[in-house]
């Protein structure tokens, strides 16, 4: 069997090559007779002169070789191979990480020293304060470098890293990088930080900040992949839920340090004294189950939010993934598979 029937294209030829390179042959012949062999066989270096006829040249693999290792099909990672860095390790970036982590993809959490958190049954960030966390059975385990990130992808662990200028990147070289901090504004997240730049929510410009920007704002746009352009504005306004909105959220009255006196899960009345800040008494303005609250000694600013309240009443919700959460994960998949998946 000669390459004249493989060498259409080179990677063809290669992939009838590479068996022999294995057995240990220290050449491959390369036919002139046809355009295609001899296409290939500049490509490998070996041309020939002219008026040398149709007979079989020795291709030395070294040429060969270097030739192989510039062969983009042979460099193109595997879907489960990519490194995937999430900047942010709240509600909303750990529904994404739950999503890329069960799709198979290799996810490091990058987050600052004291993460302010809300709905801490659900968010990853909590592995900075506790050294792990784990939600509907995947664990989150704060690291403090490379060897310690690897190690956890090898035990089926996210790994967290304490990075809030996300140098890691530097390091890790990710083929996707996620920005899901949620702050309202681009907090240094540039396009050519990795080869996929993915935005959630407003502060971000499809094109020129990122390469996509994920719909974060409740309602039909919900998780839509942005291929140009900004998410929805900030209104400000709570998601409707149960009919209530600002109702459900528990704002700072003060600035100073947070005591929480009510725990995630606790069934809450209207009228209950949740929290203080520095001493003022936080009251709940509906009832429900506390679904998510600050954790204890951080600092809270004025009016900054500090609570959760669930009009719905599931004690469940309070350590599941949101719809929201879920949908906003989708649409970050989506992204990926769109870049990689080809």
């Amino acid at each position: 069997m000669t390459l004249d029937d493989f060498v259409k294209r080179p990677d063809a030829a290669l992939r009838f090559i590479l068996p022999l390179l294995s057995q240990g042959q220290a050449y491959c012949g390369v036919r002139q007779s046809t355009p295609h062999s001899l296409g290939f066989a500049r490509l490998a270096g070996a041309c020939p002169g002219e008026g040398r006829g149709s007979f079989y040249e020795a291709v030395p693999n070294a040429r060969l070789l270097r030739f192989i290792t510039r062969a983009s099909f042979l460099t193109e990672k595997r879907l489960q191979d990519l490194i995937i860095l999430i900047k942010g390790g709240g509600e909303m970036a750990s529904g994404v990480v739950q999503r890329l982590v069960r799709s198979g993809f290799r996810v490091c959490i990058t987050e600052i020293p004291q993460p302010l958190a809300v709905r801490r049954g659900v968010s990853f960030c909590e592995a900075v304060f506790e050294g792990r966390k784990e939600i509907e059975g995947l664990v989150g385990k704060r690291v403090s470098g490379r060897e310690e990130i690897l190690l956890s992808w090898e035990t089926g662990e996210v790994p967290v890293l304490i990075d809030p200028e996300c140098t890691i990147r530097k390091v890790l070289s990710p083929d996707v990088l996620v920005d899901a901090i949620l702050a309202k504004r681009n907090t240094g997240t540039a396009l050519s930080d990795a080869p996929l730049v993915i935005g959630l929510g407003p502060g971000f410009y499809a094109g020129r900040d990122v390469h996509f920007v994920i719909e974060t704002n409740r309602g039909h746009h919900l998780g839509r992949v942005i291929e140009e352009g900004e998410a929805q504005p900030d209104t400000g306004i709570p998601g409707d839920i149960s009919g209530y909105t600002w109702e459900r959220v528990l704002r700072a009255p003060v600035g100073g340090r947070f005591l929480g006196k009510k725990q995630i899960g606790d069934r809450i009345e209207k009228g209950d004294v949740v929290a203080e800040v520095e001493g003022v008494p936080l009251k709940a303005t509906i009832s429900g189950v506390l679904r998510g609250i600050l954790r204890d000694g951080l600092t809270a600013g004025l009016n900054m939010k500090v609570g959760d309240v669930d009009p719905r009443a599931a004690r469940e919700s309070c350590l599941t993934v949101s719809d929201k959460a879920r949908a906003i994960a989708g649409g970050v998949l989506e992204a990926v598979m769109r870049k990689y998946n080809q």
